[in-house]
């Protein structure tokens, strides 16, 4: 390859021989044959290729080596010295020999085999005097420039009067003996000239070693030198200064060395380009530094995204693994499992401890070297590095040799057998404590990583243990929290919907994610008077215990203002004024709310539906809540006009309602926000997939809700999700009879007699006695109290149901009849003979009803 190099002041071009074949290498294998040689080696030794593949390297020796320094030698990552060797022509040639012992990624170091390096002029001008001379002057003249230039920068005035002899002295042992920075000088082909007593020991031999050889040639195989022999090559083109970092180990080191290097290229005073030179600064502990720092903050980034406690577990792991450790586990008390609301004795009364396994993390696939499964629990005896470290109540370094270390793993043979098999070395034990407590134990090990842990790594170690804790007992208590608020969310919400015969009805209820947490959705189906029923769906801002807990008093007052039959918009006024009370109440104010403003963080939306399936109609109303879809008898999606109405809490604004009327078979599907709204999509989106879901022929109403859920809810609510299907009934004509009563006392007996007869037509004839009663006492009242026009109407559902509507709107009331009057005894007569009795208001006037049971044949 050639490259030209630019040089100033008349300077010439150079050729870049970094392509010429300027080193011998051979390769011999484990058995001692030659599999490899290149080009220099033929010129060092005159062989052709195919004259030493395949023949024992033992044959090109001079002089054979002692059988007791070969048997050494295979325990040595690098070897390096003198060897004689007997050239084709048949002379003695002696050369200065690295050769690197490579071994293959398994660690299997028999079979590996053996690099042998040797420069090509220097060994071939061993013996030569002259021109060994000629090669020492040539590194001094260069290394002389480098410690000139080194000097001059370091002392920019210079003794006005110096000593020639004595200058040349202290730049040379200013350049060698140079205590921060290693050192070395190139010729133009990236040979080594000569290094500074720092570099020499950095890369672990002498001058002599490596005069000759390239970076490469030094560090086989090592990615570092590529990069520093790459800045050497642009430095020699451009003239400018190259910067690299690079980490890279020592043979014979065990711990990785960061390395700050400058390469900068070296000519004369004349001009001339003489080589290049770089200068190595140790930055390993300033590295390391950095590196311990940049983990920390990821760990703040990486743990605790999730409120989960094995998730957070396993983000710590993930975060350490490899950067600090090999292999990886967590393992939480179990007495945790059983008092999740109180700090836990970690050590039992005979001192053991008691794990259960969260999570384990690995450089290899699948974590081979757990002994635990997540999920499984291992109990640690007293003198377990587990047991000493929560004792303690600090991270703990051990050495897998330690005497107390080899005991303890001595009794249990599986763990022995992996400490063997992947070869651990070291390893720390930090406790996981957080606000007093201690939550269990975090071990890092190592064994893939020849280094072992220091005491630097220790902090570390325990400055994540201790910031994961935290995160793991947020988790937990957040985890004990959800837990409350679903037990008394579902507690609740409906067991199970009531029995009634004017819908069909299917629920489903969604707890929210684990960041958002339980919220305020509920539903609920209460019968009403008159075969009614009515639907409801609501949505309380917030998440929490605090959320479900008002959702459950709302709950109750919509049950108890649907009790008293209240119109759907009469009703959300009632429980919009409720909500505004509880606000204040939450946030302790004694001002009233600003038109416009939801008082504290109280505030609900709710949709109330009554459904009639006498008449079919369906009366609706809601407040700030997404309106309900309807699915007709042919398949037709609508999504119903409802005026929307403001949030409850807002206080002062109406609400309206509607009606429309729903066949026979018809679906109502009501549901909250959570279902159709996400990140990740818009409303109408959402409509338009639940519309269509809707529309799709399915069996049962059960099979349509999870058929919802999985079509349309989005891929992560952030919310909670109620949603109530149900499907209209409606009551057969010849169930419902009706007859319009005169305003005169004489019209009582014919009401008598038409309610016995149809009665006898529904083959009744066992509630004669008790209806005739009822009847009797409500239309006197009617006659007596009220004004026209009076109607009787009998309903025979699930039960026998006796209303008397008027055009008053004053609603009876029952009470205690004295000794000695002669009235008064009329409602409680009825109250008792009567499973249930009430009266409602109506848009011209109120109804009175008494519902008693009937055997269903």
């Amino acid at each position: 390859m050639e490259r030209r190099v630019v040089e100033d002041h008349g300077t010439r071009w150079v050729q870049d021989a970094v392509g010429k074949v300027l080193t011998a290498r051979a390769v011999v294998d484990d058995h001692g044959t030659v599999t490899g040689w290149n080009e220099g080696a033929e010129r060092l030794l005159g062989y052709t290729p195919a004259q030493v593949l395949g023949r024992p390297a033992a044959s090109l020796l001079a002089e054979e080596p002692p059988a007791g320094e070969l048997a050494a030698l295979s325990a040595l990552p690098r070897w390096h010295g003198t060897l004689a060797l007997r050239h084709r022509g048949g002379h003695r040639l002696d050369a200065r020999v690295l050769a690197h012992h490579r071994v293959p990624e398994d660690g299997d170091a028999a079979a590996g085999d053996w690099l042998l390096v040797s420069a090509v002029e220097a060994g071939a001008g061993r013996g030569a005097g002259a021109e060994a001379e000629t090669e020492t002057d040539k590194a001094d003249a260069v290394a002389m420039t480098v410690a000139e230039a080194t000097t001059a920068a370091q002392h920019p005035h210079p003794h006005p009067h110096p000593d020639p002899k004595s200058d040349d002295a202290l730049v040379r042992l200013g350049f060698h003996d140079s205590p921060c920075c290693a050192i070395s000088v190139y010729d133009m082909d990236l040979r080594f000239r000569r290094s500074s007593r720092l570099g020499q020991d950095a890369l672990g031999l002498s001058d002599d070693d490596m005069r000759g050889l390239r970076l490469a040639d030094v560090l086989a195989d090592d990615p570092a030198a590529e990069k520093v022999e790459r800045a050497m090559r642009l430095a020699l083109e451009t003239g400018e200064p190259q910067y690299v970092e690079n980490r890279a180990r020592a043979p014979g080191e065990t711990r990785e060395h960061a390395w700050s290097v400058h390469v900068y290229r070296l000519r004369d005073p004349d001009g001339r380009v003489l080589g290049v030179a770089s200068a190595g600064h140790d930055m390993t502990e300033q590295h390391w530094a950095r590196t311990r720092l940049q983990l920390i903050a990821e760990a703040t980034t990486r743990i605790g995204r999730t409120l989960d406690v094995t998730r957070t577990a396993e983000e710590l792991a993930d975060v350490v693994v490899p950067e600090l450790a090999d292999f990886v586990s967590v393992d939480l008390l179990t007495s945790l499992d059983t008092l999740p609301d109180w700090p836990a004795e970690a050590l039992t009364a005979n001192g053991s401890l008691t794990l259960r396994r969260i999570a384990h993390q690995s450089v290899y696939p699948g974590s081979p070297e757990a002994v635990a499964a997540p999920g499984e629990v291992e109990e640690y005896p007293e003198r377990s590095p587990a047991v000493e470290s929560i004792r303690a109540g600090r991270a703990v370094l051990y050495r897998m040799n330690e005497r107390t270390i080899v005991d303890w793993v001595a009794q249990h043979p599986v763990r022995s057998s992996r400490i063997r098999d992947f070869g651990f070395h070291s390893a720390i034990t930090a406790p996981l404590s957080a606000r007093g407590a201690t939550l269990g134990i975090v071990v890092f090990a190592r064994h893939r990583n020849p280094d072992p842990f220091q005491a630097d790594d220790l902090v570390l170690a325990e400055e994540l243990a201790a910031r994961a804790a935290v995160c793991i007992d947020n988790a937990r208590r957040y985890t004990r929290e959800r837990r409350t608020a679903v037990t008394l969310q579902h507690s609740l919400l409906p067991q199970r919907l009531p029995e009634q015969s004017a819908v069909e009805v299917a629920s489903r209820y969604l707890p929210a994610g684990a960041r958002a947490g339980v919220g305020g959705d509920w539903f609920d189906v209460i019968p009403l008077s008159g075969a009614r029923v009515a639907l409801v769906v609501g949505d309380v801002v917030g998440h929490g215990v605090h959320a479900a807990a008002t959702m459950g008093r709302l709950r109750t007052a919509v049950r108890t203002l649907a009790d008293i039959d209240l119109p759907p918009d009469e009703l959300l006024t009632h429980l919009d004024d409720l909500v505004g009370r509880l606000a204040m109440e939450a946030e302790g104010a004694r001002r009233p709310p600003e038109d416009g403003e939801i008082a504290g963080d109280v505030g609900a939306t709710c949709l109330y539906a009554v459904y009639d399936p006498v008449s079919r109609r369906c009366t609706l109303a809601r407040a700030g809540h997404p309106p309900p879809v309807v699915v007709s008898p042919e398949g037709t999606v609508e999504l119903l006009d409802v005026p929307a109405g403001p949030p409850l809490g807002l206080g002062g604004l109406p609400f309206e309602a509607t009606e429309t009327e729903l066949p026979e078979g018809s679906l109502l599907a009501l549901y909250t926000d959570g279902l159709i709204d996400s990140r990740d999509r818009d409303v109408d989106d959402g409509l338009s997939r639940l519309g269509r879901t809707l529309a799709r022929p399915v069996g049962s109403l059960d099979v349509l809700c999870d058929r919802v859920l999985a079509d349309v809810l989005p891929q992560q609510p952030a919310d909670d999700v109620a949603l109530l299907v149900a499907r209209t009934r409606a009551l057969k004509a010849d169930r419902v009879a009706a007859w319009d009563v005169a305003p005169d006392p004489a019209a009582v007996a014919n009401a008598r007699k038409s309610a016995l007869c149809q009665l006898d037509t529904w083959g009744l004839t066992d509630a004669s006695f008790v209806t005739e009663l009822i009847v009797s006492e409500l239309v006197t009242n009617a006659v007596r109290h009220a004004e026209p026009p009076i109607q009787l109407r009998l309903i025979h559902d699930t039960s026998l149901i006796c209303e008397v509507s008027d055009a008053s709107s004053t609603a009876p009331h029952m009470r205690r009849a004295r000794t000695y009057d002669e009235g008064g005894r009329g409602l409680l007569l009825v109250a008792q003979l009567s499973r249930s009795w009430g009266t409602r208001q109506t848009g011209k006037g109120k109804t009175i009803w008494a519902e008693q049971t009937v055997d269903p044949g």
